[in-house]
């Protein structure tokens, strides 16, 4: 007797497809009809999911990179129909090749028979052409339907940051449409997009998606026009260039059935800068994979990004901060950053070494009698919650939240003042942990003038593990990895 698996898979089409109960019914008839064995660990289900790309098809990869064992665990691949396996001809051919030729295993359809002479071979490339066919005309069906559906005012989306859904219409959402407002408020009056992030960051406001908001989420409401009663769609499901209110292309805009959250008048004004602050400040081309000095290496002490170029050669900022996602700007220039990773490196180090800018090592103090500071600390944060709790179950608004929050970042603010003021202890330097030549090779190596951001990182790499900057303390932390 043979062994078999089992590949089931159902789309969003539910219309015209088994559910997965029933291919899987047929699918084991076949099985007994045939003296195949089925055992349950090798049924394959991919539920919901599209066939046309076999990559974004978890147990399909998963089925695939079973059958690549040695000894094979399965002699055949039963599918209800060929259009299970795959609705890309390329993919088809791909793998039941491969599991034919390197695995011995073949597919076959349980309600497809195509029998076992030569012209069984154009039968299944023309099933499968035909499957093809009906995923792409099926796709062009749908977005016929949507771009319809939305000429007519329909709903094809859901709802945007200030509303919620109600039905078949957007209606405003009580929590969320205030922001909205507050937001082409702040902008009109000369508060840019990264500003205003932070500041509904630091209100616990997250976006739809239950994320912190970026200076991206602030640009995309300032220019959705959804919020003037308008619908807009784009049928390759990809956002436009420039994110604008005029339609063109595959961007539709059409009128809506819902209640506006901001007047033509604002929305306008919100354009027009947008457009000025685009032409005063153009977008610059940026190298992503350019090496630079301390690519990767230096973490921002307050949210634990990456520090990223700011100044090609110059200087790194925290990557959060240039999101809108972290509050204190962490620009530190690499000569201070270079000058400092030269003071620690002795003939032998262990542990970390916390210096300032001139390379100084901290001494150490008797704290205890300043032991409760974390403590009184931790105390705020539990208050920041509850202010935050009684916002959302509607006990304080929105102004009141905001003013309590102030109180309690102030207050949390000089509790850090006063820890950070107090002397910190530092690890002892071991000068018979590490080896003294190596240290002195690298060190000697990177102080070159003309060595290259790629052979600094990689050497330095050999030794440290990461560099904390606190620009609060003006400190750089240096993490070695002995």
């Amino acid at each position: 007797m043979r062994t078999g698996a089992a590949y089931i898979r159902v789309s969003t089409d539910t219309q015209t497809e088994l559910s997965p109960d029933s291919q899987l019914k047929l699918i084991r008839q076949y099985a007994g009809q045939n003296g195949i064995v089925l055992n349950n660990e090798f049924i394959f289900a991919d539920d919901g999911i599209s066939g046309r790309t076999a990559e974004k098809r978890p147990e399909f990869m998963r089925m695939i990179a079973m059958a690549k064992t040695r000894p094979r665990p399965f002699d055949v691949i039963m599918v209800w129909k060929f259009s299970r396996f795959a609705r890309n001809r390329e993919d088809s051919i791909v793998y039941k090749s491969m599991l034919r030729k390197e695995c011995g295993i073949e597919v076959v359809s349980v309600s497809e028979p195509v029998g076992g002479d030569k012209t069984s071979i154009l039968i299944e490339a023309l099933l499968e052409a035909m499957d093809e066919y009906y995923s792409i005309n099926l796709a062009e069906e749908v977005k016929r339907g949507m771009a319809e559906k939305i000429s007519r005012g329909g709903i094809v989306t859901a709802p945007p940051f200030g509303y919620r859904m109600g039905e078949g219409i957007y209606v405003p959402d009580e929590r969320e449409a205030p922001i909205v407002k507050m937001i082409f408020e702040k902008f009109i009056s000369g508060t840019g997009t990264r500003a205003i992030a932070l500041e509904l960051n630091d209100l616990g406001i997250k976006t739809k998606n239950g994320n912190n908001f970026g200076g991206r989420n602030i640009g995309y409401i300032l220019t959705n026009p959804t919020y003037i009663g308008k619908l807009r769609w784009n049928s390759t499901g990809k956002a436009s260039g420039s994110g604008s209110y005029t339609a063109g292309g595959d961007t539709i805009i059409t009128d809506g059935r819902h209640e506006p959250i901001i007047d033509n008048n604002t929305f306008e004004q919100a354009r027009t800068l947008i457009a000025a602050n685009k032409e005063k400040y153009p977008k610059h081309y940026q190298q992503r994979k350019e090496e630079y000095f301390f690519r990767g290496i230096v973490r921002c002490s307050d949210c634990g990004a990456t520090l990223v170029q700011l100044v090609k050669g110059k200087s790194l900022q925290c990557h959060n901060y240039s999101r809108g996602q972290c509050g204190v700007s962490h620009c530190v220039t690499v000569k201070k950053l270079r000058d400092a990773v030269m003071s620690t490196l002795a003939p032998a180090v262990s542990g970390k070494v916390k210096i300032n800018f001139s390379g100084t090592k901290k001494t150490k103090t008797n704290i205890n009698e300043n032991s409760l500071i974390p403590e009184q600390i931790e105390k705020e944060k539990t208050r920041l919650e509850r202010v935050r709790a009684a916002y959302e179950d509607g006990a304080d608004t929105l102004e009141e939240y905001k003013a309590n929050k102030l109180k309690i970042l102030a207050r949390i603010d000089e509790l850090n003042g006063r820890l950070a003021a107090l002397p910190e202890e530092c690890p002892p330097i071991n000068d018979d942990v590490l080896s003294g030549v190596k240290i002195l090779d690298i060190k000697e190596a990177i102080s070159r003038e003309n060595i290259s951001p790629k052979e600094f990182n990689g050497m330095l790499l050999e030794i440290v593990s990461r560099i904390e900057f606190d620009r609060n303390k003006n400190k750089i932390t240096v993490f070695y990895r002995i």
